[in-house]
């Protein structure tokens, strides 16, 4: 087996102090260099739409959940800041993707949906993205990915209790 940059780094550290631990290192590490690569190859159906992952994102929150959705459940949603999510849907709006309508009894609440070249758009790039992610995946078997997903869940549902980055 070929060794990672991270295996590098580790064996750096164990060489100037044989005494760390680095097993976090080696796994809190690999996790953040596969996020890396990962937003570095930019999810090439989205940007061929003019889309970065964040806006997608927001788009894929109203098109899952079907219905209408503050900006404040739209931040939810999506683990964004308020100023982010504002943001992402003025651009959204100017491409016309998203439509926003006051509510009757308190105009300070805003409500965003998808207008119908919104609904295409997610309908139709979905299944683009999710075969060029299968691609990205591809060097996995069948088996390895399922364990990883499983893994990761475990990990990512002990951190949501412990750092408090639970949804709900």
């Amino acid at each position: 087996m070929t060794d990672d940059i991270v295996a590098s780094v580790v064996r750096q550290w164990q060489a100037v102090n044989p005494e760390l631990d680095t097993g976090p290192m080696e796994l809190i590490g690999r996790i953040n260099r596969c996020s890396a690569l990962l937003q570095q190859a930019e999810d090439a159906p989205l940007r061929a739409a003019g889309l970065t992952r964040p806006e997608f994102d927001l788009l894929g929150a109203l098109r899952r959940t079907d219905r209408e959705l503050t900006p404040g459940e739209l931040a939810r949603e999506t683990f964004s800041s308020g100023a982010a999510v504002t943001k992402r849907l003025r651009v959204l709006q100017e491409r016309d993707l998203i439509g926003r309508r006051s509510d009757d009894r308190d105009r300070r609440v805003v409500y965003v949906r998808l207008t119908e070249e919104g609904l295409a758009l997610v309908d139709g790039l979905l299944p683009r993205q999710l075969a060029y992610e299968r691609a990205v995946l591809s060097g996995l078997d069948p088996e390895s990915r399922d364990r990883l997903s499983a893994q990761l869940s475990e990990l990512l549902v002990q951190l949501e209790g412990r750092i408090g980055g639970a949804r709900r």
